[in-house]
């Protein structure tokens, strides 16, 4: 999704009105709760907050020049990995396999079978069409971030397919643009 994603592919910047700025502070929130403590910090009520529109109806929550959340049509919102990389602990996990990870950091989907290999681990809480961490195994941080095809129990028990959509990861073009200017 943000395989070749540059400035230039951002069409429009509205700061939005108040009432918008209180859902999707409140939808940020319900979404992810162990960001509570620190929403206020993140997405400040006085600092403007701005959606940046982006082709295939993706849109870029930007605070200070600083994207910190995207979200497609009227989906979830989810951070970005530097986000993330703050805040580890706010998102469900998932982790792949050593042998899958050259695939997920080049834009693979994560197929079923790297999740359910001895190096994977699935979250049985994870349902369908959830926004997760995608871990590595041995390594410490996220690599990338997705949304479920399917709960983390079909994902045991079919064991073949694609079993989370890559949506988000390390060195794509939303991670390399640190600043919206």
């Amino acid at each position: 999704m943000f395989k070749k994603f540059t400035t230039e592919e951002v069409s429009g910047q509205n700061q939005v009105k108040a009432s918008v700025q209180r859902r999707i502070r409140q939808s940020i929130a319900e979404e992810y709760p162990a960001l509570e403590p620190v929403l206020e910090d993140l997405l400040p009520k006085k600092s403007p907050l701005i959606v940046a529109k982006c082709p295939n109806h993706l849109n870029l929550v930007v605070v200070n020049n600083v994207p910190l959340f995207f979200n497609i049509r009227d989906g979830p919102y989810m951070p970005t990995l530097r986000l993330l990389h703050q805040y580890p602990n706010i998102m469900k996990k998932l982790q792949v396999d050593r042998g899958a990870i050259k695939f997920v950091l080049s834009g693979a989907n994560i197929m079923c079978p790297g999740l359910t290999s001895p190096g994977g681990a699935l979250d049985d809480e994870v349902g369908a069409e959830t926004p997760v961490a995608i871990m590595a195994e041995g390594k410490q941080h996220a690599l990338a971030i997705g949304f479920t095809k399917m709960s983390a129990k079909d994902i045991r028990a079919m064991n073949k397919g694609i079993g989370v959509d890559n949506m988000h990861y390390l060195n794509d073009g939303l991670w390399k643009m640190e600043r919206l200017d």
